[in-house]
């Protein structure tokens, strides 16, 4: 009986999206999908677990401009375009502690990706590199 109630547990879990690179590296994501929740972002978090990051999701390719008001921890912004090519990559972001806070400018993209600083290098995500998502 157990066994059985810890199965039906399993399948109503709903899956955590994942985003994956041609060269294998991988990231469990949290969507940023609505205005406000792309305007909170990762702000006030004061630790991400490594292989997580947020994907922000646009409607279509614009250049985007992110900024790090109050986020307390070093990132990686990826910006990739609608054909989920990686255009470039902010490395070793840090916390805005001062205002106003520098901003972060790129190519036309669709979606965004912040991760952990420094796991874009190691992981070998590289301008070119093709993600996929999976839900």
């Amino acid at each position: 009986m157990k066994r059985i109630l810890f199965l039906l547990f399993l399948l109503s879990c709903s899956a955590v999206p994942n985003v994956s690179f041609d060269n294998g590296a991988s990231f469990a994501v949290e969507i940023a999908r609505t205005n406000e929740e792309k305007a909170k972002g990762l702000m006030h978090q004061e630790s991400m677990p490594a292989g997580h990051g947020m994907l922000f999701v646009f409607d279509r390719d614009a250049p985007r401009e992110f900024w790090m008001k109050n986020t307390l921890i070093p990132l990686d912004i990826i910006f990739i375009n609608s054909e989920l090519k990686v255009v470039e990559i902010k490395a070793n972001v840090q916390p805005c502690k001062e205002t106003p806070c520098p901003t972060y400018p790129s190519e036309p993209a669709k979606y965004v990706l912040e991760i952990n600083s420094g796991l874009a290098e190691k992981m070998g995500i590289k301008l070119g590199s093709t993600m996929s998502l999976s839900e």
